[in-house]
């Protein structure tokens, strides 16, 4: 009876042994078979020098000059400007002055995406496509004047809806008026405008 009871002991062992080998065999198959998918590492390659600003609504907000030749990771873009990360800093250059690279590759394990929720009028709505700046600048005042805007330059008597489409909005005006006559203070990162009666005057440093 003795022998019956452990030779009886002695199989069930040997079943759970194996079972446990099988578990562990299933389980290391799935990770083999694990699905991935590829998450790309967008580059460009600057064609020719470029300003890196910190504020792409503030053009004098320059952080460095990057050189013709070098390799920026983007981060993000729009129809002017590409969102971009040079050594340890991060800002804004002119998407005309670089060409995106190949997209570099590598595997990570599969993450099961959940599918965003979308607004009914989102889904229904056809996205308008976007006109480059120096085409709506082009449009507006002429192929010429579109060259010196985009390029963030200024000049006296220019009018102040010019200086906006050249800078961007100021952090702060200070407006004074006087009867008929508006003076106003616009304030950028470094510098100063001085603009009367809609036309720009004089410019200067900031004083910190």
């Amino acid at each position: 009876m003795k022998r019956i009871i452990i030779t009886f002991l002695g199989v069930l062992s040997v079943i759970s042994v194996n079972a446990q080998n099988d578990r562990t065999s299933i389980l290391q198959d799935l990770e083999k078979n694990q699905p991935t998918v590829r998450e790309t590492t967008l580059t460009a390659t600057l064609k020719s020098a470029s300003r890196l600003f910190g504020d792409k609504n503030d053009l004098t907000s320059v952080i460095l000059i990057i050189p013709s030749g070098s390799v920026v990771d983007v981060l993000d873009s729009d129809s002017t400007y590409l969102h971009v990360a040079f050594e340890e800093d991060e800002g804004y250059i002119f998407k005309r002055h670089a060409v995106i690279d190949e997209t570099t590759v590598s595997s990570i394990p599969a993450v099961k995406a959940v599918e965003p929720v979308r607004d009914f009028q989102e889904t229904q709505a056809a996205p308008e496509q976007e006109v480059s700046r120096f085409t709506f600048l082009e449009n507006k005042y002429g192929t010429r004047m579109a060259s010196r805007l985009i390029t963030g330059k200024i000049w006296k008597g220019m009018s102040s809806e010019m200086v906006s489409d050249s800078w961007g909005s100021p952090i702060k005006i200070n407006r004074v008026i006087s009867g008929n006559t508006i003076k106003e203070e616009w304030i950028y990162k470094n510098t100063w405008l001085f603009i009367k009666d809609d036309y720009l005057v004089e410019w200067g440093p900031v004083k910190n």
